[in-house]
């Protein structure tokens, strides 16, 4: 005796495509619709592809509009990821040894590449409030 076919509602797809945006893994979200993974992945293919970067598109306009709005954790992450820059330390250097020896954090200065001018201007705001309250060590202080 044949299977019936698994038919498929426009609730359904919209489900889907909702559980994958929020993580879901898909087995789960094929126990929760009542159909195979296999199924799953066949019929809802478009769904779960859509789900999943509809989710990653609203969270990246929000980290976006946080790291313009001064987040730093939300900058470096985003320059980090998206950018791809990374920390190094240069070797042989003289302010590495010092902050190692004090225990003292690594500022990390962000270049502009001039290419939106609000995050340029939240970058200098951050960098003026930082130093306002960190000074730039002196030449004489690096052992330079």
């Amino acid at each position: 005796m044949a299977r019936k076919p698994f038919l498929v509602t426009a609730a359904q797809r919209d489900k889907v495509r909702h559980l994958a945006g929020l993580g879901v893994p898909q087995d789960a979200i094929a126990r929760i619709i009542g159909c195979a993974p296999k199924t799953l992945r066949k019929r809802f293919r478009d769904d779960l592809d859509r789900g999943t970067a509809e989710a990653n598109a609203i969270v990246s306009g929000s980290l976006f509009a946080a790291a313009k709005d001064g987040s730093v954790a939300a900058q470096i992450f985003w320059l980090k990821t998206r950018a791809g820059w990374r920390e190094s330390a240069a070797q042989n250097d003289p302010a590495q040894n010092r902050d190692a020896e004090a225990g003292s954090s690594i500022v990390l200065l962000l270049p502009d590449n001039s290419r939106d001018p609000e995050l340029t201007q939240v970058l200098r705001d951050a960098q003026e409030r930082y130093f306002a309250r960190n000074p730039r060590p002196q030449a004489s202080e690096l052992g330079t």
